[in-house]
C-alpha cells in the first residue's frame, strides 16, 4: 500500500482501529505494515466470552495471569501498559498479581490460585531457582501454558517454562561492569542490589563483578543490599555513602536503587568530585539526573515489551492449538547517557511508563 493511500485508509478507520494499528506498528521490533493491517482489520470483541480482534477467528476471551515480585514498583508500569495494549489488540484479558515485597511464598500462592482458577495462560517472574518448578509443572500438566518474563530460571534448571521474555541479565551486567572499569579505572566501587539472590537482578551484579575481575583493574568492588521499596533503598544508599566517603563509583542493578544512587549523587554533588554512577531502567528522576550530569548512564531493557510479548506469545500458542510454541525473546540493552537521554525526557509515553496516554510518537 503506497503512503498516500495508506494515509487515506488510516483516516477512514474508527478511532479504536487507529489506536490498535498504532500499537501494532510501535509495539515490537518485528512488526510490519502488513502484519499491523492484518491485526487491525477484523471486528471488535463481540461479547465478554469471545474475542475477534484483527483477522483472527472467533476465540474465547482468554485470561492471562501475570505473577510479579514487586507489583507496585514503578518499573513495571510500562510492563502493565504493554499487557493492556496487547490484550486490546487480540481481545483478551489479564490479571496482575503476586507480591509487593519480593516474597516468593506470596508469588507461589498467587501462581497456585491462577491454576485453581483455570487461567488460560500464566506469565511469571522466576526470581527463585526452584520455588516455581512444581507450580509450573502442575500448570503445564493442566494444559495451562507458562512463560517467564523479566526473570528466568537459572541455566540447567529443571523448570519447564516454555520460554523467557526479557533481558539477558548476566550479559547486561557484564557490559555494565566493563563500563564501570572504563569510567572508574581504580578505587573502591559499590554495587547496590535491592534483593540479593533474586534472579531478576542477581545475575546482573554477578556479571558486573566478573567483568571487573576479568579486566584485572585495581578496583575493589563490594555488593550492598538496599531493599525492595524505593524509600528504603534511598536511605541505605545514602547511609553507605556517608560511611564510605572515598568511594570512586556507585552503581546499581535495579530501578529503585539506581534512582537512589542518582539522588545521592545530586545531593552531595559527587560528579564534580570525580565519583561516577550508573544503573538500570527509566525512572524519571534517573533520566533527569543523567541529563543534569549527576549520573553517567542507565540501561534500558524495554519493560513495555516484557508485558506485550508474553501476551502475544501465549495468545498465539492457544490460537494455534500449541503449534506456535513460545520462544525465548531478548528485549534488549541500550545504554542511556547524556548524549541520547533527550528523547526519553521530551516525550511522555506508555512505552517508558511516563504517561498513560495512547499516542503515536513521532521519531525525533
Amino acid at each position: 500500500m503506497e503512503g498516500s493511500s495508506f494515509s487515506a485508509y488510516f483516516e477512514r478507520l474508527p478511532l479504536r482501529r487507529r489506536r490498535l494499528l498504532q500499537t501494532a506498528l510501535a509495539g515490537g521490533a518485528g512488526a510490519t505494515l502488513a502484519s499491523a493491517l492484518a491485526a487491525c482489520g477484523g471486528q471488535s470483541a463481540s461479547s465478554s466470552s469471545t474475542g475477534t480482534e484483527g483477522n483472527f477467528p472467533s476465540h474465547p476471551k482468554w485470561n492471562f495471569v501475570f505473577i510479579n515480585h514487586v507489583t507496585t514498583n514503578p518499573f513495571f508500569v510500562p510492563t502493565q501498559y504493554g499487557i493492556q495494549d496487547a490484550c486490546a489488540l487480540v481481545g483478551c484479558t489479564y490479571q496482575w498479581t503476586g507480591s509487593a515485597n519480593s516474597i516468593v511464598k506470596e508469588m507461589v500462592d498467587a501462581f497456585n490460585a491462577a491454576i485453581a482458577a483455570k487461567a488460560d495462560g500464566i506469565a511469571v517472574a522466576i526470581i527463585d531457582p526452584t520455588a516455581f518448578d512444581d507450580p509450573v509443572n502442575r500448570a503445564l500438566d493442566a494444559g495451562i501454558p507458562v512463560v517467564a518474563y523479566n526473570a528466568d530460571a537459572p541455566a540447567g534448571s529443571k523448570n519447564r517454562r516454555l520460554a523467557y521474555i526479557g533481558q539477558d541479565l548476566y550479559q547486561s551486567g557484564y557490559r555494565m561492569g566493563q563500563r564501570v572499569v572504563s569510567l572508574v579505572g581504580s578505587g573502591d566501587v559499590v554495587g547496590f542490589i535491592a534483593t540479593p539472590g533474586s534472579l531478576n537482578i542477581q545475575p546482573r551484579i554477578d556479571g558486573a563483578r566478573q567483568a571487573i575481575l576479568d579486566s584485572k583493574a585495581p578496583i575493589n568492588f563490594v555488593e550492598v543490599a538496599t531493599g525492595a521499596q524505593v524509600e528504603e533503598e534511598l536511605s541505605r544508599i545514602e547511609a553507605y555513602y556517608l560511611g564510605h566517603p572515598n568511594l570512586k563509583g556507585m552503581f546499581a542493578v535495579d530501578a529503585g536503587s539506581t534512582q537512589g544512587v542518582a539522588q545521592v549523587m545530586e545531593k552531595y554533588n559527587l560528579a564534580s568530585k570525580g565519583v561516577h554512577g550508573g544503573g538500570y531502567d527509566l525512572l524519571t528522576k534517573t533520566l533527569q539526573e543523567i541529563q543534569a550530569g549527576n549520573l553517567d548512564f542507565t540501561i534500558d531493557q524495554q519493560p513495555y515489551l516484557q508485558g506485550f510479548y508474553p501476551v502475544i506469545q501465549l495468545f498465539l500458542y492457544l490460537l494455534s492449538g500449541g503449534l506456535m510454541v513460545p520462544s525465548d525473546t531478548d528485549t534488549g540493552l541500550l545504554f542511556v547517557t547524556k548524549e541520547n537521554v533527550g528523547p526519553y525526557l521530551r516525550t511522555q509515553t506508555r512505552f517508558e511508563g511516563s504517561s498513560s496516554k495512547e499516542q503515536l510518537v513521532p521519531r525525533s
